[in-house]
């Protein structure tokens, strides 16, 4: 990845920043996984000249980059966008102290909900906490605003936000880069309680210099290159856009001016004040909210924005011209052919993934009330299991479990109540829940699907892992141990193998029926990690399959049903049967299926046999 000399190399927005990263040398670098802004860390984590860290949440990875810049190094920290929700709490006390080496805090907006709980807009903490931001439109500007706002974070002692969506991160482009400058530390910590010690009396005296520093911002944003007119020939509409809307704007609309805002926090309002007199309509495109739509007519510019276009999802050009169009009086454009269709596949675990087991098990038991949270896990509400029943934000299964049991009414007052999280969603956030619901003596069946990495997001190590971001032995976690330490009695606590479906599900039946805390740990690998060991594949005998099905409510993407007939059963029902196959190139023989097939049609994959690939 590293090159000696000056090159263009083919970089996604995440490996783009990586790099520019690495340039600008940063010394300190740390985040906590989640699309899509994994990569930035997996990148950064292979160049040695920087210390990097999978953090167990983004407030801590915030803490640590925020530690290496008070020290006068140059330090980047990166989440998604609900990231920055957890990390809030020191950015908030961030904006006043402000830095000394410089400080870039990247943040991953999921817009179109590729692979989140919510779709939020990220410019607001802009607005929050005082600070710029800094918004690249393709993978060659997220490279050089990244080595930008370091300069610029130093220049004025203040964390810049990088906001970057799902567009930037992962669509990858020809990145001119250069070589890596070894960047002086900036003088070490140096002791200054006035400024570093945030006591209601130093905070008060460091808000007046905030206010100051916005407009030394307001000024700066005014005058930024990264703030650029593009003229054109149609002046009927004039845009303002930043980001991935700059490039759906000049597709759309390649002859209409453009003020294109790379650094859009704090708006340069009299700049695009003059520009809005070139124009005969002004329009401002900007996902997701209408952020500087709102500001631009405070100050009494008239524009368009989201009375015409929506506030949700990509602003592409199929939704940008109609609706121009619209605004113009003209005949929808033609040729709007809506993005190809992709064939409906819902979401699913992975072959053999240890959960299946579990929520299988789940599946059958009848009269209780699950609380899930953030991770793999949360595919367990969906079919076959549809097996959660409640999933907030990463660590909130536990808390609302205690709610649940606490709040029952009347209706309720017979069921159990069962959390689910898995091991880095409970070191995230999950550990101070569970630790409410002991000290609160609630009634709640907690179950800890360990699978030693962070599943969802590519399988990284956590603290349960027990390696590093660079793949080093590192120290683990003992979940029984640590949930002990919580409070909850040592015979309450069980580990089980959740691959042992009898014994997964007689531990849960007799903890449910227990009216004070329990917690069952899951202990077997994420299929997706090195710790993972495959076994022998297994197949179906057509001859002794009875098309029953049960195999299917497993969930394994690896079964797949090959013939559907109706029959009538000796009561009279009719019912349809369900012929299966294993595709056995994919297999990895976990035996999960086996246990609930009757009549034992399920047998060790004759390896004398062509490997056998399902036709669909």
């Amino acid at each position: 990845m590293p090159a000696s000399n000056p090159s263009r190399l083919f970089l996604s927005g995440n490996e783009a920043v990586a790099r520019a990263v690495w340039e600008s040398g940063c010394k300190v670098a740390a985040a906590y996984p989640g699309t899509p802004s994994t990569e930035m860390l997996e990148v950064i984590s292979t160049y040695p000249e920087i210390y990097s860290e999978w953090s167990v949440n983004e407030k801590v990875a915030l803490e640590v980059a925020i530690g290496a810049a008070f020290a006068g190094s140059r330090a980047f920290c990166a989440m998604k966008h609900v990231g920055m929700n957890v990390a809030s709490d020191a950015l908030m006390t961030l904006t006043l102290t402000g830095v000394i080496g410089g400080l870039v805090i990247a943040i991953a907006d999921d817009v179109g909900l590729s692979s989140s709980q919510n779709e939020q807009d990220s410019r607001f903490w802009g607005r929050f906490a005082h600070l710029p931001v800094f918004e690249p439109a393709d993978s060659q500007e997220a490279y050089e605003m990244t080595k930008l706002a370091f300069d610029f974070s130093e220049q004025h002692q203040v964390p810049v936000i990088l906001r970057m969506t799902t567009r930037i991160n992962h669509v990858k482009g020809l990145v001119s880069v250069g070589t890596r400058a070894e960047h002086p530390n900036l003088g070490g910590f140096k002791k200054d309680p006035a400024r570093w010690v945030m006591t209601p009396a130093g905070a008060g005296r460091r808000i007046p210099l905030m206010f100051e520093r916005d407009v030394a911002l307001a000024a700066a944003a005014e005058v930024s290159p990264l703030n650029s007119v593009e003229s054109g020939r149609d002046r009927r509409v004039g845009f303002v856009a930043s980001g991935p809307t700059y490039m759906h704007v000049k597709e759309s609309f390649p002859d209409a001016p453009v003020l294109k805002l790379g650094f859009s926090c704090p708006v340069p309002v009299e700049k695009i004040r003059t520009f809005a007199a070139t124009v005969d309509k002004l329009i401002v495109v900007e996902e997701v909210e209408p952020l500087v739509e709102k500001e631009l007519k405070a100050a009494g510019i008239a524009c368009h924005g989201k009375d015409l276009l929506p506030k949700q999802g990509e602003l592409a050009p199929n939704v940008l011209r109609p609706a121009i169009a619209k605004l113009l009086g003209e005949p929808a454009p033609e040729h709007l052919a809506p993005p190809a269709p992709v064939f409906p596949r819902p979401p699913t675990m992975c072959v053999a993934c240890p959960h299946l087991g579990v929520y299988y098990t789940l599946s059958q038991i009848k009269n209780i009330t699950i609380s899930g949270d953030i991770g793999c896990y949360t595919l367990g509400a969906g079919h076959p299991w549809n097996a959660l029943d409640t999933t907030i934000s990463m660590g909130a299964s536990m808390g609302i479990a205690l709610g649940l049991d606490k709040g029952r009414g009347e209706a309720d007052k017979d069921k159990r109540i069962l959390a689910v999280i898995g091991d880095s969603t409970f070191l995230h956030m999950g550990m101070q829940g569970l630790l409410d619901i002991v000290y609160n003596r609630g009634n709640v069946t907690v179950l800890l699907l360990d699978n030693r990495a962070v599943g969802m997001t590519g399988g990284q190590p956590d603290p349960g892992s027990g390696r590093d971001i660079h793949g080093e032995p590192a120290p683990r976690v003992d979940f029984a141990k640590l949930v002990e330490a919580l409070g909850v009695k040592k015979e309450r606590i069980h580990v089980v193998d959740p691959y042992q479906l009898p014994v997964l599900f007689k531990a849960i039946r007799e903890e449910i029926k227990i009216p004070e805390v329990s917690v069952i740990i899951t202990d077997q690998p994420c299929v997706l990690i090195d710790d993972y060991k495959k076994q022998k594949p297994y197949e179906v005998l057509d001859a002794k399959c009875t098309g029953c099905g049960n195999c299917i409510e497993v969930g394994c993407p690896a079964i797949h049903v090959v013939r559907r007939e109706k029959a009538i059963k000796p009561s009279g029902k009719e019912v349809e049967l369900q012929f299966v196959r294993i595709e056995t190139s994919v297999c990895t023989g976990c035996g999960l299926c086996v246990q609930p097939c009757a009549p034992d049609a399920i047998v060790p994959a004759d390896p004398s046999k062509p490997i056998r690939l399902v036709k669909h």
